[in-house]
């Protein structure tokens, strides 16, 4: 299956470099050119994605909210 088309313009293209599996849930890590993302799935999404380091992935998201702080400098 490949990706054609999807509806967010939150995306960032990268390789994955982490996949830490738990029992239920997964980290992965994606380097990309906006820097390091990192996503908690479903380990049985990693299954089934075949998920593996060194895989070329998209991390996409859609954010409800964008919080914003003030850093002491």
């Amino acid at each position: 299956m490949s990706l054609t088309r999807v509806n967010t313009r939150n995306q960032f293209k990268g390789t994955v470099i982490s996949i830490l599996r738990g029992d239920v849930m997964s980290e992965v890590e994606i380097e990309t050119s906006a820097g390091v993302i990192g996503a908690v799935i479903t380990t049985s999404s990693v299954k089934r994605l075949g998920l593996q380091v060194g895989d070329s992935a998209l991390a996409l998201f859609k954010a409800a909210d964008v919080l914003v702080a003030k850093l002491d400098e």
